[in-house]
C-alpha cells in the first residue's frame, strides 16, 4: 500500500512541461480545410490530412503551396461517405473507415488516392462516443500495420478485433472491462470502446477512451501484460464529476446514450512511449512499464487540446486541430 500511494504522489507532482510548436503544415493551408481531424506525414515528407467534415482525404507534397485532393465524397467504391477514421502505412498506403447508408466499410488507397479493395462490416455504425458536437459513431480509431488491420469492436465481445486488407477476421484480443452498465448495452460498449496503438517493438496499448480513464498493455500474441489507471491531479475533478448514467439522444437507428469521452487521443513514440491526450489540455507520457513520466501541454497559436497525435520518422509529434509538430526529446 505504501508504495502505491508513494507511486500516486510521484505521478502526481510531475511538472507539467509546455511544448512548442517547430513547424508543421503552414498556417494558410490548415486553415484550408473544413475540419482538419487528422494530419499524417509519411517518410518522403508528404503530409496527409483527413477532413471529416468534407468527406475527403488531401496530401500535400513536401513544399507544396497547396493542397490536393485525392479521395472525394461519395458512395461507391474508392470515395467516403460519412467516414469516421484514417491510417497511414509508412509506404504512403492508407485506410479510410466510412458509414454509407450507415452500413460500416473499410477501405484501402494507394498513397496517391487510388482504391485498391476495401469491405464491409456487419451491422448498420451504432453511435458510441459523443466529441463536442460530433457523435461518433462505427469505427471510431483504426490502427493499419500495411498488412492488417485492427479496430476497436467491442461488440464482438472483445476490445479489438484485427482483420486482414481483404476482410476476413484474424483475431480478436482483450477482455471487455466491467462497467457497472452490463445491463444497458449501448453503455457498457461505449465505455468500452477505445484506441488500438501498435508498439513499435511489438504489441499493443489499448486505451479506453470514455469513462474511468485506464489503458492495458498487449504483447504480440494478445496476452495483456499489465493494466494502468490514467491519474493526475489534472484530471482529477473531471473524474469526479464522471457521472453514473447518460442522458439519451433519438438518432436514425434509434435512442442512444450521450457518452463523452475521457480520452481524445493517444499514439505510441519510436521508442514505445504512450502519449495519452485527455479531453482536460494535458497529455500524459507513460514508459513502456507503465509508469508515468511526463506531463505536457502543447502550444501553437494557443493551448492546444489535440484531436490526434501521430509520430513522424524523425521523430516529430503532429498534433491537431492545426498539424502542429512538436520536438518529443
Amino acid at each position: 500500500m505504501y508504495a502505491l500511494l508513494l507511486a500516486a504522489t510521484i505521478n502526481s507532482a510531475i511538472t507539467v512541461e509546455t511544448l512548442r510548436s517547430t513547424g508543421g503544415l503552414p498556417a494558410h493551408l490548415a486553415g484550408s480545410f473544413e475540419e482538419l481531424t487528422t494530419c499524417q506525414q509519411s517518410p518522403d515528407g508528404a503530409y496527409y490530412v483527413f477532413d471529416r467534415r468534407s468527406h475527403a482525404v488531401f496530401s500535400i507534397a513536401q513544399g507544396a503551396g497547396s493542397a490536393r485532393r485525392i479521395v472525394q465524397i461519395g458512395t461507391e467504391p474508392g470515395r467516403i461517405l460519412d467516414p469516421s477514421a484514417f491510417d497511414l502505412a509508412p509506404d504512403g498506403s492508407f485506410v479510410i473507415a466510412d458509414a454509407p447508408a450507415g452500413r460500416e466499410r473499410v477501405q484501402l488507397f494507394l498513397a496517391g488516392g487510388s482504391s485498391v479493395g476495401g469491405f464491409s462490416l456487419p451491422g448498420r455504425a451504432a453511435p458510441r462516443i459523443m466529441l463536442g458536437s460530433v457523435v461518433l459513431s462505427g469505427v471510431g480509431s483504426l490502427e493499419y500495420t500495411g498488412r492488417t488491420i485492427l479496430m476497436s469492436q467491442p461488440e464482438t465481445g472483445a476490445l479489438v478485433t484485427e482483420y486482414a486488407l481483404t476482410g476476413s477476421p484474424l483475431r480478436t484480443f482483450g477482455l471487455l472491462r466491467r462497467t457497472d452498465h452490463e445491463t444497458d448495452r449501448d453503455v457498457h460498449l461505449a465505455l468500452n470502446a477505445g484506441l488500438t496503438v501498435r508498439i513499435p517493438q511489438g504489441g499493443y496499448y489499448f486505451v479506453f477512451q470514455a469513462g474511468l480513464p485506464v489503458f492495458r498493455k498487449y504483447d504480440p500474441a494478445g496476452t495483456l501484460v499489465f493494466e494502468r489507471h490514467v491519474e493526475g491531479s489534472e484530471l482529477d475533478a473531471f473524474v469526479r464529476a464522471l457521472p453514473g448514467s447518460w442522458p439519451r439522444r433519438r438518432g436514425p437507428g434509434g435512442e442512444f446514450p450521450v457518452v463523452t469521452p475521457t480520452v481524445r487521443a493517444a499514439a505510441a513514440d519510436t521508442d514505445g512511449r504512450l502519449w495519452i491526450s485527455l479531453t482536460v489540455p494535458y497529455t500524459y507520457v507513460y514508459d513502456t512499464s507503465g509508469d508515468k513520466i511526463r506531463t505536457v501541454q502543447f502550444r501553437g497559436a494557443g493551448i492546444i487540446a489535440p484531436t490526434s497525435l501521430f509520430f513522424t520518422s524523425d521523430r516529430r509529434l503532429l498534433v491537431t486541430p492545426g498539424c502542429y509538430a512538436f520536438p518529443t526529446g
